[in-house]
């Protein structure tokens, strides 16, 4: 295990290779699908799916209700659920099994958790207690609180476990701050690195290092151009050391709703640029990405933002989509049924209404492949245990889809 837990490093430590950008936005939907789409179960706004060795789903909603449901879509509520705030883009988020649940029984949740002054990105870990008459979250813990709370913008709130199991990647938006994904002071618009209780992991960029005691806080701004002289509206004052430099992993993202490990141990990010720009990252210590201060994409209300190309020491990304897809997650695909599709990731668009094949060279380097519409806002792409696909159809009367090849 060691050695594959310092491959991992060395990998993930190494400089990527000098990519040329790619815009995969104008890629053609193919013209047939290569697979069948079954709808097995209804949803309102479900957001992810975690499989449990069994076979059986815990699906969340982002209204706030967690399920348990069998892959024929028989559906149980998860009791002990916590408390969230549901508003637009915020509520409960995301679910994930830990990578030692054969002896632990431990699922982590990321949710917006509500306060006094909006709400904040929590991370949580709870035992999951399954008995012939209920499921529950039992001993629920927050492990992680995003300070100070506010209200709006989109939380990220993705995880990614280690090869190893030793160590917790935790996505965080910048809320449309803007501003605080450079920030090293704050937590928003990063990428975590934490232990799987919580804490800054050893080895980090800034390992050891606390930030500043206060941060100013601003609402959001109309555009990247604005938020460089946004009125700071009040100081939040931590209440003990300042922990954000030594979580941080990576610095200059948006909204990164997708990460995951690629077979070689290499870590991967997809994120919401703005009207344009969205991106596929390979994630790297100590890089800053670039948001706010550069984007493929224009702000919402047309101000443009230099592109990538104009900051060769900020980090671009592998792919990017102009026009967007508006990815929902990212999944490495390590399953039977489709033996052509192994080492590829697979990506929900929810504007494109699509499903998104990339492929990699295993050099860090990465290409759009395929581009398969479904007619389904896709918020979650998970692999079962059998190799079926299953996906989540991001509406008030969301689907759950199982994919199995023609």
């Amino acid at each position: 295990m060691k050695t594959l837990s310092n491959m991992v490093l060395l990998l993930t430590l190494g400089s990527a290779t000098a990519w040329a950008q790619v815009n995969a936005g104008e890629l053609k939907p193919e013209p047939s699908l290569p697979f069948t789409m079954t709808q097995v179960a209804t949803f309102n706004l479900p957001w992810r799916i975690a499989f449990l060795p069994d076979g059986r789903m815990l699906i969340t909603e982002k209204v706030g209700p967690v399920w348990l449901v069998t892959q024929e879509g028989a559906k149980t509520p998860v009791e002990n659920v916590p408390a969230v705030q549901y508003q637009n883009q915020l509520g409960m988020q995301g679910v994930f099994v830990s990578p030692h649940y054969a002896t632990d029984h431990s699922v982590y949740l990321t949710y917006a958790e509500p306060g006094d002054d909006g709400s904040g990105l929590a991370l949580a870990r709870a035992r999951l207690s399954i008995s012939e008459t209920k499921v529950s979250l039992e001993g629920l813990e927050v492990l992680w609180r995003q300070m100070p709370k506010g209200r709006g913008g989109q939380l990220g709130a993705q995880i990614a476990f280690s090869p190893n199991g030793q160590y917790l990647f935790l996505a965080v938006g910048e809320r449309q701050r803007m501003t605080p994904a450079q920030d090293p002071n704050q937590a928003l618009g990063k990428i975590l690195r934490l232990t799987l209780d919580g804490k800054p992991a050893d080895g980090n960029p800034m390992a050891g290092k606390t930030g500043a005691a206060s941060v100013p806080l601003i609402n959001p701004p109309s555009d990247t151009e604005a938020a460089k002289t946004a009125p700071e509206i009040s100081t939040y004052t931590f209440p003990g050391p300042n922990l954000a430099p030594a979580e941080t992993w990576t610095s200059g993202h948006r909204t990164p709703y997708g990460l995951a490990f690629a077979p070689d141990g290499r870590l991967w990010e997809i994120e919401h640029g703005p009207r344009g720009g969205d991106e596929l990252n390979l994630i790297e210590p100590g890089k800053n990405y670039g948001w706010p201060l550069v984007s493929y994409g224009i702000n919402y209300n047309g101000v443009p933002i230099p592109t990538s190309d104009t900051r060769p020491e900020l980090t671009k990304p592998v792919i990017y989509w102009t026009p967007v897809i508006a990815p929902g997650s990212l999944t490495f695909y390590n399953g039977a049924m489709f033996p052509q599709w192994k080492g590829s990731a697979l990506v929900g668009g929810m504007a494109s209404q699509t499903l998104n094949r990339i492929t990699f060279d295993g050099k860090g380097g990465a290409t759009a492949a395929e581009r398969w519409s479904v007619g389904h806002r896709i918020r979650d792409v998970e692999v079962g245990p059998d190799g079926a696909l299953w996906m989540l159809e991001d509406t008030g009367t969301g689907g759950l889809f199982r994919v199995t090849p023609k």
